[in-house]
């Protein structure tokens, strides 16, 4: 039976009611993201509150978590009001196209893991799905609402399958979000990326910055890297 709940090094995140668990995914966008000294910032999609509660480890900027599933956004809830930041980070059920009016240009930071398998043949669970499929809420739609909800100075972090990407840089410029950095994120050395990291912003990015993250250089054995990113989280690194 897997583990109900994920411990880091400042708390503790439950994920036995969530359809999708705590994973590399999220700690790496969490840990990766740029974030406001002030202002505040968005955890879209917040499934667990993992990325919020990295978020208010990492900067004292209020913080808040949307999610339009129920029992996700309960157990965020619980994670939230068991750390140390519960004073800080807000938590609620909301669907991002449907946020109000005086949300629009206030996040000074927009970070999410979104859903990104979009095959046709769906699993039975229906919570599951609607947590790693864009059926609910496709990339133009979740860039639609980032546009709007971010301000001219805001950065929006995002984690994708690498063969993504490409077509999500694409689908960001019609939206006028340019991109600013991207880490390709490599398992092993000599392995094509798996995953990339990309930040973008509403300024005119001149060309944006390029980099590469390997997480094993051999099996079990982390990069320094890798372990410069995560340090601050992963409980025995």
């Amino acid at each position: 039976m897997p583990n109900p709940y994920f411990k880091f090094k400042q708390f503790t995140v439950c994920h036995d009611r969530c359809a999708m668990k705590v994973g590399t995914d999220g700690v790496l966008v969490g840990a990766w993201a740029e974030l406001p000294e002030e202002g505040r910032v968005l955890d879209l999609g917040t499934g667990t509150g993992l990325i919020a509660l990295m978020a208010a480890q990492r900067c004292q900027a209020p913080v808040c978590g949307i999610d339009v599933d129920e029992a996700a956004v309960e157990q965020a809830l619980e994670n939230v009001a068991a750390s140390p930041w519960a004073d800080r980070i807000r938590i609620w059920k909301q669907d991002v196209r449907e946020m109000w009016a005086e949300t629009d240009g206030v996040f000074d930071a927009i970070v999410s893991n979104p859903p990104y398998f979009t095959e046709k043949v769906l699993c039975p669970d229906r919570q599951r799905n609607a947590a790693r499929h864009t059926d609910g809420l496709d990339f133009d739609e979740l860039l639609e609402a980032v546009c709007r909800l971010l301000t001219e100075r805001g950065v929006f972090s995002v984690v994708l399958p690498s063969d993504a990407g490409r077509d999500f840089i694409g689908l960001a410029l019609r939206h006028r979000l340019y991109l600013k950095r991207q880490t390709w994120v490599h398992t092993k050395p000599g392995i094509a990326p798996k995953r990339v990291l990309m930040a973008f912003t509403k300024e005119l990015v001149p060309s944006s910055e390029t980099d590469h993250l390997t997480i094993e250089t051999e099996p079990r054995v982390h990069s320094p890297e890798y372990l410069a990113l995560v340090k601050d989280f992963y409980l025995y690194l």
